[in-house]
């Protein structure tokens, strides 16, 4: 006759329903997340370079203090295009990253990235050609402060005609990717969000259409309940 023992059962400490959620700036996003992001999460956003997707990283900043590091574009085009949008700049603290050691620098910035902000990085691409070692112990770190600050990291992944080596690693990291689509019908141009990878939660069973203009703005004619 075989032995049967109890059944031990264990609890997390937390659990998903309990987790501080922070807001996309996106209303009808964040009804769709159930709130918005849970705090400490990492985002990949796929977007072509020819989309409007910085847009999309000025509503999230106007959400919260952003730390937003630029990679390519100098800062006084990041504060014109926060402008713009009509965006206050004034809780976003830009930093142009050195093109000769961007993922040091990077790491040197995030230490003053602070508790429950947003910390965008602008394209992610130049630090994606470091070596496999070097970007792996890079986004682990990146996680660890995000999580340890109860924050939100935005990775701005450009998907256009050549994608970085490390992309897949980029996605794999990553919590939450958000891929934005876009698609020219005619005179129109049409924007369009999906979510194919939400660890820990659910993705989405339908895409998002977005008006990328001045500022986010969703349709809801179709395909949002």
């Amino acid at each position: 006759m075989s032995e049967t023992y109890p059944r031990v059962e264990t609890k997390p400490e937390t659990s998903e329903s309990s987790a501080e959620t922070l807001s996309t700036g996106i209303d009808v996003l964040d009804r769709k997340l159930g709130g918005g992001i849970p705090a400490g999460q990492v985002v990949a956003l796929l977007a072509s370079p020819a989309s409007q997707s910085e847009l999309f990283l000025y509503e999230m900043a106007a959400a919260r203090k952003t730390l937003y590091l630029t990679t390519e574009r100098m800062p006084a085009d990041i504060e014109y295009g926060l402008a713009w949008t009509e965006t206050s700049s004034d809780e976003v603290d830009i930093h142009r990253l050195t093109a000769d050691d961007p993922l040091g620098n990077a790491r040197a910035v995030i230490e003053d990235l602070a508790d429950e902000s947003l910390l965008i990085v602008d394209p992610v691409d130049p630090l994606e050609a470091v070596s496999e070692n070097e970007y792996r112990a890079f986004m682990n770190d990146v996680k660890a402060r995000t999580v340890e600050t109860r924050s939100l990291t935005l990775l701005h992944c450009l998907d256009g005609r050549t994608v970085p080596a490390q992309r897949d690693r980029t996605e794999y990291h990553a919590d939450i990717v958000f891929d934005l689509e876009t698609r020219r019908r005619g005179s129109s141009v049409d924007n369009s969000l999906s979510v194919p990878k939400f660890r820990g939660g659910k993705s989405l069973s339908e895409t998002i259409e977005l008006h990328l203009t001045s500022d986010v703005t969703i349709d809801v004619s179709r395909k949002i309940a």
